[in-house]
C-alpha cells in the first residue's frame, strides 16, 4: 500500500503539473495515468482522473481517457483523483481541487501527504 500510495501521489501531481489553459481534459488524464502504467498497475486504475466541479459536485468537463478533449480555460475548477484498486486488497485515491488560472493552476486543497497523515 505504501508503493501504491507513492505511484497515486506522484500520478497526481503529474496531471496538476500539467493543468493550464488550453491543456486538453485528455492530456491531463494522460499525465496522471503515463505515471501509473510505468509502475506496472495501468490495468488498475479504471476510472477518470476528475472532473469539473461548480455549482455540482460532479460536472463537465471530465478528465478521462474516454472523454471529449476540451480545452481547459481559466476560471475552471477540476479534481484531480487518480487512483489504483487491488481486487481483495484494498486501493488508494487521492484527491484535490485545481483551479485553471491564467498562467497555470493553483491547488485549492491543504492537505498533508505524509504517510503518517494517511495512515498507510
Amino acid at each position: 500500500m505504501r508503493e501504491i500510495y507513492r505511484v497515486v501521489l506522484e500520478a497526481q501531481a503529474a496531471a496538476i503539473a500539467a493543468i493550464r489553459p488550453g491543456a486538453t481534459t485528455r492530456s491531463i488524464d494522460a499525465a496522471a495515468r503515463r505515471v501509473i502504467a510505468a509502475a506496472g498497475y495501468g490495468p488498475r486504475f479504471g476510472h477518470g482522473t476528475g472532473h469539473g466541479i461548480g455549482r455540482d459536485i460532479h460536472e463537465m468537463p471530465t478528465l478521462g481517457r474516454r472523454s471529449k478533449p476540451e480545452p481547459l480555460a481559466p476560471g475552471m475548477i477540476v479534481t484531480v483523483e487518480p487512483g489504483i484498486y487491488l481486487p481483495g486488497i484494498g486501493g488508494v485515491r487521492i484527491e484535490d481541487d485545481v483551479l485553471v488560472t491564467p498562467s497555470g493552476c493553483e491547488v485549492l486543497s491543504n492537505l498533508d501527504r505524509s504517510l503518517k497523515a494517511a495512515h498507510v
